[in-house]
């Protein structure tokens, strides 16, 4: 317990010593001239804005298998080799191959509106444009109903979600409604989700143990029965709660086409389909499947000048999901880790310690990238450093946590203090902190006790706007704030490349909650090295 308090102390006084400091751009804790360098070139001569704009909106989308993330594994090896730094595209395995082409859903009665509509990853598309009616799963109570009803979806697009009671957000109702209809509408909407819950879970397609396990399980079974009984497509709609915002995954349906519609034309359909108006679509989607195709992580390096068999890795993964540009997951932090490594190469080019870069494909599938990469290397996993992963959006870097390493604080603590206020300012560091499980690729590291930290950045409305939703766009990054991490990255890498001792690898004690969870070191995970052997 002393320990803990002495590891605490030192970084509380860091941190302290760091935060009074004035904000001006000059201003040092130290006098060290690489990190003067690493400022100048980082913040005077930054090549973000042209990489995010490159990345996100030329090559656009990187979907696991798709012709996009191989085009944009390409350019990053072309980038890198530009600036003189050898890099390759490291095969991990095979996906799905798929490329997405136009989507186009219009209603064409009662009325015509053009719809805002986007096609499901992987989903089949049509051949040329394909019309029918739109019908609703109806509220059955049981499963002799719902196989009664089930061959009624012949040639009928059917909606399996929710519609929403409305489409404002919640702040919005909160700003301008009355307490009692805020109240109102609240209540009407949990009733509604608890009936549609129902809705599914009556099809009695699902299995579990509890009521949410058996609803989720007849969910991804859904449109299998409804592809089955003839349906011309299923239709979804998944509303992130936010204005005009909707999250975009995959289909599951392999011979007709799953559609995603926009929260307020998804309930438009719903309407006229419940209340017997005769809804009509017309869906013209096209897609081509491509089979079976490599898929790559790209690597970048500079070896060590001492330490050669020592690393630091730069880590954010380079895949995306595919109904916008992947702009704040994860091309800021790809551009994060490219930056900060054209900033090391300009000013660092002969590091003590060897740095790696990875740019990990199938991070969204499951983290198979990186943890293939940590199969395939065991020698950079036990000559780890440090690896410094992002992958939460466009804010700057506020908290950095030590992932449970009990020897982390204090050297993490003497490198921040050797950082500039104007960024430091911002960071809280996690002591002890407790070793991440599966949420980003610092995940395929940490749990082999290597010291992988994340560097967590402020919001920006992440869950909400962009991650993994249809507005993730070059317009949505804030760059003052990438420019300051991508400086931290490069600053953090230096200095744990410098620092003459090795980070220690002691854990924390792991005690289980109240419902024994988590009592254990995360174990590590094998790769999912085809769609075949994915559980996701």
């Amino acid at each position: 317990m002393m320990r803990w308090s002495r590891v605490a102390t030192l970084v509380v006084a860091a941190s302290a010593a760091v935060a009074v400091r004035p904000v001006a751009a000059q201003t040092f804790p130290t006098n060290n001239p690489t990190l003067k360098r690493i400022w100048d070139e980082g913040m005077t001569r930054s090549q973000l804005e042209a990489f995010g704009q490159t990345l996100t909106d030329s090559i656009g989308p990187r979907l696991t298998g798709s012709p996009g993330m191989k085009a944009g594994n390409d350019w990053l090896v072309q980038t890198y080799q530009r600036m003189g730094i050898p890099a390759r595209n490291e095969k991990y395995g095979t996906w799905t191959g798929w490329r997405r082409g136009v989507t186009h859903v219009d209603l064409v009665a009662p009325r015509v509106r053009t719809l805002e509509g986007t096609m499901l990853a992987w989903s089949p598309g049509t051949k040329g444009p394909v019309e029918g009616p739109a019908i609703a799963l109806p509220d059955v109570q049981n499963k002799a109903q719902f196989d009664a009803w089930l061959p009624s979806v012949k040639g009928k697009y059917v909606l399996v979600s929710m519609p929403q009671p409305t489409c404002r957000t919640d702040d919005n109702w909160e700003e301008f409604g009355l307490p009692e209809s805020v109240q109102k509408m609240k209540a009407a909407r949990t009733e509604a989700q608890q009936a549609w819950a129902a809705r599914v879970r009556n099809t009695g397609l699902g299995t579990g143990d509890s009521p949410q396990q058996q609803t989720a399980s007849a969910t991804r079974l859904l449109p299998v029965a409804l592809e089955r009984a003839g349906a011309l497509g299923v239709i979804t709609s998944l509303w992130s709660q936010g204005w005009g915002v909707n999250k975009i995954f995959n289909g599951r349906t392999t011979s007709v086409p799953s559609l995603d519609l926009s929260c307020e034309d998804y309930g438009l359909v719903f309407r006229l389909a419940e209340r017997n108006q005769g809804p009509r679509l017309r869906v013209n989607a096209q897609a081509q499947a491509l089979g079976e195709v490599p898929v790559f992580n790209t690597i970048a390096e500079i070896k060590g000048s001492e330490k050669p068999d020592e690393y630091i890795v730069l880590s954010a993964h380079f895949d995306s999901w595919d109904a916008s540009s992947g702009a704040t997951d994860n091309a800021t932090g790809t551009i994060t880790m490219l930056e900060a490594l054209r900033i090391l190469k300009q000013v660092y080019p002969n590091p003590k310690r060897t740095i790696v870069v990875g740019h990990w494909g199938g991070e969204e599938q499951g983290l198979n990238g990186s943890r293939a990469f940590a199969a395939d290397h065991p020698e950079i996993v036990s000559g780890l450093q440090a690896l410094f992963n992002q992958d939460n959006g466009t804010g700057r870097v506020v908290n950095i946590n030590m992932q449970g390493l009990t020897g982390a604080a204090g050297p993490f603590a003497n490198w921040i203090a050797q950082i500039p206020s104007e960024i430091t300012r911002h960071i809280q560091l996690g002591i002890p902190g407790s070793p991440g499980g599966g949420g980003s690729d610092y995940a395929s590291f940490i749990c082999y006790g290597a010291p992988a930290f994340s560097l967590s950045s402020l919001g920006w409305e992440y869950g909400t706007y962009t991650w993994h939703t249809n507005r993730d766009t070059y317009d949505k990054i804030v760059f003052d704030d990438v420019r300051s991490n991508a400086v931290l990255t490069a600053m953090l890498t230096y200095l744990a490349s410098e620092d003459p001792q090795k980070l220690p690898r002691d854990r924390r004690v792991m005690t289980a909650d109240s419902n024994g969870r988590g009592g254990e070191w995360p174990s590590c995970q094998a790769p999912a090295r085809s769609a075949a052997e994915s559980t996701r």
